[in-house]
């Protein structure tokens, strides 16, 4: 005993495909949109030189085998 959809199940369907389909567009754009305003702002509190550079470090010379570790 099988059941085959009705055509009123499958209009409904296509309605709420479209309504989620829609949704997830408006969506995407509202949130891409909130995203680029926030990056564009970030972008004008920048000094503009932009990040400073970092400070240079010397490496630390590497102990020798033949001296101790620790000072006695």
């Amino acid at each position: 005993m099988g059941t085959s959809l009705t055509p009123e199940f499958w209009r409904q369907f296509a309605v709420l495909l479209v309504i989620a389909m829609a949704v997830t567009f408006v969506l995407s754009a509202a949130l891409d949109a909130l995203y680029l305003r926030r990056v564009q702002r970030r972008a004008e509190r920048r000094p503009p030189g932009g990040i400073p550079p970092a400070l240079p470090t010397t490496p630390r010379p590497l102990p020798t085998a033949g001296r101790p570790l620790v000072k006695r």
